[in-house]
């Protein structure tokens, strides 16, 4: 297949590069070119947020069975591209967000729950859930419900993670010491690799799949746990995980989600959100999701490969726990002592 990649060079979209490269894809990738691209991609650059950003895209002249675009801010760079794609490829996957239901969403909520309101195709930037619902309604607005596709992923984690959740655990305990374990230990989660991601939406878009579909591991397909004891594993480092009970973390003033990345307390609307989503439509549909072990040894080599430092998207703040805090939290409540089985 021929493939247009808008993007192409962080996280989700070089993964969906790679991926299509690995399977013999004509692979062509537009973006502003600040990044080396995987070989065997042909680059056009150009920046869709300028004046006339499009352009070297338009003088192109390609044609494509497909498009991926994985666009975070304004959907007008959506509703721009598609309307100029629209003709010259067949199919148009936009990478979305489960962020685009209505809060607080459901335990166990299908493609069916309430979306958010206010979204526009042609917006400009307002807000995370409605921007990227506002991408959605230009990918279909452009190219019809019938050849647009819409991956409403979770938390994604994985190589090139340029959010720096899973990057922020595995340098913490690599760092060693006494390290704040937030419980509890069994606390089921959700997320998708981001190589799984990008597997999953080339076989959709070969089989001709369309519609939403929410995009990550089913319910309890990991552990807090099990998680950090891998992340323990994969860097060998002389750390101690003091497993330490949600009430303890919340009184301490912590911010889940972003002081401690990925965790948040069981029970409560915010992780109804992030991690007890319904997936069985993705799964019916070829969804296969790798064990977390494998998650974090290529993330953990990918941030050896770099020196230890991954980078960041400008757009985002670092996440992460300060020292300080954690140490002030251990030496109060102590915590419990883990090992790795």
């Amino acid at each position: 297949m021929r493939l247009l990649v808008l993007g192409g060079t962080e996280f989700v979209g070089r993964a969906v590069v790679e991926a299509a490269l690995g399977r013999g894809w004509e692979v062509t990738v537009f973006n502003r070119g600040r990044q080396p691209l995987p070989a065997g991609a042909r680059p056009v650059h150009g920046d869709r947020t300028a004046p006339d950003g499009l352009a070297a895209l338009a003088a192109d002249g390609g044609e494509w069975d497909a498009v991926a675009d994985t666009w975070s801010a304004a959907p007008r760079a959506v509703h721009e591209a598609a309307r100029l794609l629209r003709g010259r490829a067949g199919r148009y996957a936009y990478v979305s967000s489960r962020s685009v239901y209505a809060w607080p969403a459901a335990p166990g909520a299908t493609e069916e729950a309430p979306l958010v309101q206010d979204a526009a195709a042609d917006a400009g930037a307002t807000d995370y859930a409605r921007d990227k619902r506002g991408g959605e309604l230009a990918a279909v607005g452009a190219f019809g419900a019938a050849d647009s596709l819409l991956a409403r992923a979770g938390l994604i984690l994985g190589p090139y993670e340029n959010v720096g959740r899973l990057p922020w655990w595995l340098t913490r305990i690599a760092r060693g010491g006494p390290v704040l374990a937030p419980g509890p230990r069994e606390l089921p989660l959700q997320y998708i690799d981001v190589r799984d991601l990008a597997g999953w939406l080339l076989g959709a878009l070969e089989s001709g799949l369309s519609g939403p579909y929410n995009l990550v591991s089913p319910p309890g397909h990991t552990t807090m746990g099990e998680l950090l004891d891998a992340c323990l594993r994969v860097t060998g480092a002389d750390a101690e995980l003091r497993w330490t009970d949600p009430e303890t973390v919340l009184a301490a003033g912590i911010a889940p989600w972003t002081e401690l990345p990925v965790w948040v307390p069981p029970g409560g609307e915010m992780y109804d959100a992030m991690h007890g989503s319904d997936v069985s439509r993705a799964l019916a549909a070829g969804l296969v999701c790798r064990p977390v072990a494998e998650t974090v040894a290529a993330t953990w080599d990918w941030l050896v490969r770099l020196g230890g430092s991954a980078p960041l998207r400008p757009d985002r703040s670092r996440p992460g726990l300060d020292p300080r805090t954690e140490a002030e939290v251990l030496g109060g409540a102590g915590g419990v002592s883990g090992t790795t089985p």
